[in-house]
């Protein structure tokens, strides 16, 4: 399985300790490493430096060559202007392709948590994996239980069980809530059928590719002139020119809104 870890937030709600030169996710918050170096370190011994990639502003390449200079440098995916998640996750999923298999699981996770049940992560990640590969489902959306109504997260509504997949809890994918007003979060937590949406899914190149391809053509045919020069001295030229021109719109509405829900499961 690819690992795409996103690190390009400016992280402008913890100012002054993260800065646009050096946001949260390059600062040792917590102990001697960095959230970025600490999400690596979560991953790379199941998964291997080799198929980790780190998708930021291309300003901050440099950063991550210190901080991590393990992984290779083909896999640090530097965009030259911020357009929301949708065109970055879409120029990820180009370099991704380049070396993986259309049907590969790829797991999308974020640079800035911090976490401390490491091994029920990883067991996680290994059951999302094995669903996709049995071809249960085209993308697995990661939950956490809730603890408390918080109307800071989003949340992801729970349809029925499915049994024998795997032998952590997955559930039919029902609905998305986008930090709803705390009467609803309260409702939701007591009902049982949420959870909160931690903002890692697992899918496969090809079938995120595919939505792009359906529902958002104009964003895909740049993007698919920017991954013909992959690998070539050509590649720059086609990044500035290209990517600026996308439009600047969140993944969740430009493609998670067009996931069919007998697609996906959670």
């Amino acid at each position: 399985m690819k690992i795409v870890i996103f690190a390009g937030g400016s992280g402008r709600r913890l100012w002054p300790i993260s800065l646009k030169s050096s946001p949260k996710q390059f600062e040792p918050i917590i102990g001697s490493r960095s959230t970025l170096q600490l999400a690596v370190d979560r991953v790379k011994d199941t998964y291997g430096a080799e198929n980790i990639f780190i998708s930021t502003n291309e300003m901050y390449i440099p950063i991550i060559q210190k901080q991590l200079p393990e992984l290779p440098v083909e896999n640090l995916i530097g965009e030259p202007t911020r357009r929301d998640l949708a065109p970055a996750v879409g120029l990820a999923m180009a370099h991704v392709a380049q070396k993986a298999d259309p049907a590969e699981p790829v797991a999308i996770l974020w640079g800035d948590n911090y976490m401390t049940e490491v091994p029920t992560f990883l067991t996680v990640l290994a059951a999302a994996e094995d669903v996709l590969r049995q071809g249960a489902a085209s993308i697995m959306f990661v939950g956490e239980t809730a603890r408390f109504a918080n109307d800071n997260l989003g949340w992801i509504g729970l349809g029925e069980p499915v049994e024998g997949v795997t032998d952590r809890p997955v559930y039919t994918f029902d609905s998305f809530w986008y930090r709803p007003p705390m009467d609803e979060c309260q409702k939701m937590y007591s009902s049982g059928r949420y959870v909160w949406n931690t903002g890692y899914f697992v899918t496969t190149p090809g079938y995120v590719r595919a939505l792009y391809a359906t529902h958002q053509p104009d964003m895909w045919a740049k993007l698919t002139g920017i991954e013909a020069k992959i690998g070539t001295a050509g590649y720059t030229e086609a990044l500035h020119d290209l990517y600026p021109q996308m439009e600047t719109i969140s993944f969740d509405d430009a493609i998670l809104t067009h996931v069919p829900h007998n697609q996906a499961l959670v």
